[in-house]
């Protein structure tokens, strides 16, 4: 699916010519932008050099140790 967004400004101008310029292509949906508020992406201003903190949300691996697994017959390089 594909969102053609229009910015609450354009939306009276832009929405009915878009809609009937997509409405062959049943994989555009045209939608007017309806957020307000903060933009939550800028949460905190980062200081000069700070990097993101980025985590691993990977699930951890099962505990304890593992016999060696070997390819069967035939596959494998």
């Amino acid at each position: 699916m594909i969102y053609c967004v229009i910015p609450p400004d354009l939306a009276d101008e832009l929405y009915d010519k878009l809609v009937e310029y997509y409405q062959d292509n049943p994989n555009v949906e045209v939608i007017i932008d309806r957020r307000a508020g903060p933009d939550r992406r800028q949460d905190r201003p980062r200081q000069m050099g700070e990097k993101r903190e980025t985590r691993d949300r990977r699930r951890p691996r099962a505990p304890g140790t593992f016999l060696p697994a070997e390819a069967p017959e035939g596959e494998g390089p």
